[in-house]
């Protein structure tokens, strides 16, 4: 038997959250199969926007849509754009694409060994507030690197250093970094299939992206005033002031 589990819209559309199905087809007839299941009146199964995840790997990797599915594999069904909270975040600075995902468990080392090619860096998620504020953070370090003004010398540590906020490398690491057991942020930096594999791979552990609000306790650990913050000129003033600092380190 193989164990199905649909994500976000794909599980909207077929009503469920896991489907066990004989083994020994193939990715295109089990998508086949699965549009046949979907109830009247329910949402389309799209199938031409679906990542397939094998155990954890896309199966584009694999063998794609000719991949045999063996017994006891797990499939997951991605819609490439789903409902429901969102898990990932892929982002487009200065031509780079990144990806971000929110993790309750990873190996930044096995991520490097199985990914070469990639940068990796793992932030704790208290240190990032939301979207624009890993944009703007992301911002800077690409533009650094570009400019060969990084905070170090590889341009994972400078990001890890500008949400840290500190020139310090062991303090960064201390105080931003991924600790065992927390929930914490892989940013990855890679081709859009190779972001994709890793995607897929990091979903067995991935958590919603910016579910928690860490806008008083970034306040409080930076020592930013609530007369700072009222005197910003944004509408988004704690995340534009931890940039500037960021951006004069």
């Amino acid at each position: 038997m193989i164990t199905v589990r649909p994500v976000g819209g794909a599980k909207k559309s077929l009503g469920t959250k896991e489907i066990l199905l004989e083994s020994g087809m193939t990715v295109s007839e089990l998508l086949g199969m699965l549009t046949g299941m979907v109830p009247d009146g329910a949402p389309k199964l799209d199938t031409d926007n679906v990542l397939v995840a094998v155990n954890g790997a896309d199966s584009s990797a694999l063998g794609g849509r000719k991949t045999v599915l063996n017994d006891g594999d797990k499939i997951s069904i991605i819609p490439v754009i789903h409902g429901g909270a969102q898990k990932s975040v892929t982002l487009y600075i200065l031509q780079r694409r990144i990806l971000a995902v929110t993790v309750t468990n990873s190996s930044l080392d096995d991520l490097r060994s199985r990914h070469p090619g990639v940068i990796f860096q793992a932030v704790s998620e208290r240190f990032i507030l939301n979207r624009y504020h890993l944009g703007r953070i992301l911002y800077l370090s690409l533009r650094s690197h570009k400019n060969s003004l990084l905070l170090s010398k590889k341009i994972e540590t400078d990001i890890l250093m500008r949400f840290a906020l500190t020139r310090q490398i062991s303090a960064a690491i201390a105080d931003a970094g991924a600790r065992p057991g927390k929930n914490h942020v892989i940013i990855a930096l890679g081709t859009k299939r190779r972001l994709d594999h890793i995607r897929a791979e990091l979903l067995p552990v991935s958590v919603p992206l910016f579910s928690n609000n860490y806008h008083t306790f970034l306040q409080r650990h930076f020592g930013i005033t609530k007369k700072h913050v009222d005197s910003a000129r944004s509408n988004r003033p704690l995340e534009d002031i931890l940039a500037e600092m960021a951006a004069v380190l």
